[in-house]
């Protein structure tokens, strides 16, 4: 009963006598843990959220372990990622995008530097063994993943060095050997991993013997055999194709002489084998590509699939990229090419839906060069692999965890034909072995993580003033060599602060916001985390639904939803 006083003041602790959740709107206030987008865009499956977060507390090793938890190749990735967290990034609604990349390859080195152990358990003497074959990162993805999972896996690798393109295709100024060499042997030398080496498949070893004799097959062959290439049959007698260039360059440090080359693609390897033909003295380097340059307008489903900082670095050096265009003919003097005439591209509806690119006539033009080099990619080496092939040669992965036809195989990385990334390889292995441990011990396969994305209008940008992003160190293009790191390391305080710009995207900050402007105290603080990991409760009995804390939570993650409560009897 309430009591009046003369004053008409109630008595204190009456107003808990007034439950005043039945007046509510038609919704009321509920926490939604929505991913960040970052998270979302990564392919190796990063939650880059949650280390930050870990960083933001000062606790440097914690953050490395939950990178780990998705992509032990944090070192690596840092460095030659093409970071689409980045692109997502809704810090761009306020200034410019977390730096994750610079963050993320600084807490690789920090990990190699301390000799942090990753966080895994020896497997079982008799726990089941996965057979990998290729030593590439989706191939070393997998086999760690098979040790976090409890499983062992055993590595069929046919080259003398694991490592698959980080080692042979990617120059030492993206990826320094010695960085490259400490976190593969860190992985490697996890208990329940074998090597083997110099073992190639279609060789050495046969498809049907390793499904025999292994729990499942994990295939990371990587794409190693060239396209053809030619323009109305027309091919020079000393074609070089791009990849098998810059392997030969890796390995002995020499380009066939020439003057003015064009390059015809548009990927990593186009712009690394620019580069490094530019530096080793080549007068003029082009690059011929159909896709398109960043800028305002860019359809990002045209944009140049390279990494972002690389494409500045080469724009810096003096490498001509030419946009939507293509080479038309080929002009010979003899066998030997001596310019090549390209013709620009427009992308136009076809009769099918899709857009297509089509030659715009009359933009033809001719460019002098001594040799023309094809980078268009690579397809899948059949030895061994004839029945697990598609109509365009690549392993036929049928579903997000990399199954193929055959009962227990699954294709990784490049050699499905729809990736080109290391970090997609990385997730690749992830996924697949996900999948394995789930299959071996009789279960179904593990949920998919389908919660809804954050975007930057579902934050309060009111609460988030501007920071500056940190820039890291690099070489002017006078200093750069074929050896040295071109990008450099930007530090622990960098780092730490660089943690401070996250936004938290979706998940609580601990604010207090919603407590302190409640109007009705109908939100409860806790000292333990609640089962949706926040320090705050709703006691939706005095909840009148104003939205208020929804309006004031920086991060999204208080939201208004459609009231489906009822009160206790």
């Amino acid at each position: 009963m309430v009591v009046i006083n003369r004053g008409a003041h109630a008595e204190p602790g009456t107003s808990l006598e007034f439950r005043t959740g039945s007046w509510r709107s038609n919704e009321c206030p509920t926490h939604i843990h929505a991913k960040a987008p970052c998270h979302a865009a990564c392919p190796a499956g990063e939650d880059q959220q949650a280390w930050f977060a870990w960083l933001q507390e000062g606790h440097v090793e914690e953050a490395w372990r939950e990178l780990v938890r998705a992509n032990p190749l944090p070192s690596v990735t840092g460095r030659v990622c093409p970071h689409p967290c980045e692109t997502a990034c809704n810090r761009a609604a306020v200034d410019r995008p977390l730096a994750i990349h610079n963050v993320e390859r600084w807490l690789g080195d920090e990990a190699v530097k301390r000799g942090w152990a990753y966080p895994v358990e020896p497997p079982a003497a008799d726990a089941p063994v996965v057979a990998i074959v290729g030593a590439g990162p989706g191939g070393l993805s997998a086999a760690y993943h098979c040790v976090r999972h409890g499983l062992r896996a055993e590595i069929f690798e046919a080259l003398p060095e694991a490592g698959g393109l980080l080692r042979s295709a990617i120059p030492p100024t993206r990826l320094p050997r010695p960085a490259l060499d400490a976190e593969l042997e860190r992985l490697l030398a996890l208990p329940g991993i074998t090597l083997n080496l110099r073992c190639k498949l279609g060789r050495d070893v046969m498809l049907d013997e390793l499904r025999n004799r292994f729990d499942a097959v994990v295939l990371s062959p990587g794409c190693q055999a060239s396209k053809e290439w030619h323009v109305d049959g027309a091919v020079p007698t000393d074609l070089h194709e791009g990849l098998h260039l810059l392997r030969e360059f890796m390995d002995h440090g020499e380009f066939p002489q020439a003057r003015r080359v064009a390059v015809h693609g548009g990927g990593n390897t186009a712009i690394d084998l620019c580069r490094l033909m530019k530096r080793y003295g080549v007068d003029q380097v082009t690059l011929i590509t159909a896709s398109a340059l960043p800028g305002p307008d860019t359809d990002p489903s045209d944009l140049i699939n390279v990494v972002p900082r690389e494409l500045e670095e080469a724009l810096e050096e003096g490498i001509e990229i030419v946009e939507h265009a293509t080479v038309k003919r080929l002009i010979m003097k003899g066998s030997r090419v001596t310019g090549v005439e390209i013709v620009s591209l427009r992308k136009l509806d076809g009769t099918d839906g899709r857009k297509h690119r089509v030659q715009f006539e009359g933009t033809e033009r001719v460019v002098p060069v001594d040799m023309v080099i094809p980078c268009i990619g690579e397809r899948v080496d059949s030895d061994g692999l004839h029945s697990l092939l598609n109509r365009w040669n690549y392993l036929d992965a049928r579903d997000r965890w990399s199954r193929t036809p055959q009962e227990g195989v699954y294709a990784l990385g490049d050699a499905r034909g729809d990736r080109g990334t290391v970090a997609e390889a990385i997730g690749d292995g992830r996924l697949a072995v996900e999948a394995i441990a789930a299959r071996v011990r009789g279960l179904p396969d593990p949920e998919w993580d389908d919660r809804p994305e954050m975007p930057a209008s579902g934050l309060n940008q009111v609460y988030f003033g501007p920071i500056e992003r940190t820039l890291p160190p690099k070489l002017p293009v006078p200093e750069r060599t074929f050896e040295a790191e071109i990008e450099g390391d930007i530090g622990r305080l960098e780092a730490l602060r660089e943690a401070t710009r996250c936004l938290s995207c979706g998940n609580c900050l601990a604010c207090d916001n919603c407590w302190i402007m409640c109007p009705d105290n109908a939100v409860i603080k806790t000292a333990e985390l609640a089962e949706d990991g926040s320090h705050y409760l709703f006691d939706l009995e005095y909840c009148k639904g104003c939205g208020i804390c929804a309006a004031e939570c920086p991060t999204g993650f208080i939201q208004m939803a459609d009231d489906t409560w009822v009160a206790a009897s």
